[in-house]
């Protein structure tokens, strides 16, 4: 066995009990089948809860390509300070789009959502020893900035009402993202002057841009940075960062159209289909 396979053994285990959280998200996700509640003790903390989401990303036969950062209510927040939370983003979950209409999945009898979002790509790799970033400090970080759509589902209905240490569980509520065109020179830019809408089946649900993201993307982009380097997944050149909700959490369900407009900068609409389970050949690369 490679050390990485022993160190994973280790994990699981030392934690049997967060395992079998870990393997029941992990299983339901694959066979595209909703969960009737969390599958075992909530976890304690945040902290508990990353471990959770380290051994389903371990388990889960994709590679990480970036991280979803969804903001934390001041009254939910617990002794580890954080503001934010985050979630994997894996490759075949990652789509490009040029202005077609594209197709994304949710779990039907789960939650599912979708979210306007103003994502980041790493330009560079980042010093893998610095834990703490200010906003300024990752706004010198090279990067290019695009818009885009996060799928926000899970199979576990109530997953938002239970709260952020069942979100981080989760793979953050995280089912995809949809990615579109290039907004130049985001460092320049004011947050004020990126605003976007939401509409579903034709019918605006939300509106709003990147101040509604509180501190901005770049208090997200700070976040992103400085956690991932303290679980030891310090971000590099190509990672991506989707900052945040910007028009808020907007539920869909299978069959309906999701257009997100970005004032000046284009568009992207997705039609939401219900969650299939998924074979081994449904895996390869």
């Amino acid at each position: 066995m490679s050390n990485d396979h022993n160190a994973l053994a280790d994990a699981r285990a030392a934690a049997p009990a967060l395992a079998a959280v870990a393997d029941s998200f992990v299983a339901a996700r694959r066979q595209g089948r909703a969960l009737p509640d969390f599958p075992g003790d909530i976890p304690d903390d945040l902290v508990t809860a990353y471990r959770v989401q380290d051994l389903a990303i371990a388990h889960w036969p994709d590679r990480v390509v970036g991280w979803k950062v969804g903001f934390i209510a001041p009254e939910r927040r617990d002794v580890s300070g954080d503001e934010r939370l985050l979630g994997p983003i894996f490759a075949r979950q990652l789509q490009m789009t040029t202005g077609g209409q594209s197709t994304f999945e949710v779990f039907s009898g789960g939650f599912g959502a979708v979210e306007a979002e103003y994502v980041l790509r790493l330009d560079a790799n980042v010093p893998a020893d610095k834990h703490d970033w200010t906003p300024e400090e990752a706004a010198a970080v090279p990067s290019t900035l695009f818009i885009g759509m996060e799928v926000a589902s899970s199979p576990l209905a109530t997953i938002n009402q239970l709260g952020p240490r069942v979100v981080v569980s989760d793979f953050g509520n995280n089912n995809g993202l949809v990615m579109g065109a290039e907004i130049a020179d985001w460092a320049d830019r004011r947050d004020a002057s990126l605003t976007c809408t939401t509409s579903i089946d034709g019918r605006q649900v939300g509106r709003g841009g990147a101040t509604t993201l509180p501190g901005g993307l770049r208090a997200a982009f700070a976040f992103a940075l400085s956690r991932s380097a303290r679980r030891g997944r310090p971000l590099k050149a190509g990672d991506l960062i989707a900052t945040g909700n910007a028009t808020g959490i907007h539920d869909i369900l299978p069959g309906q159209q999701a257009l997100i407009e970005f004032d000046g900068h284009g568009s992207i609409a997705c039609v939401a289909t219900a969650a299939t389970p998924k074979d081994e050949g449904d895996w390869r690369a």
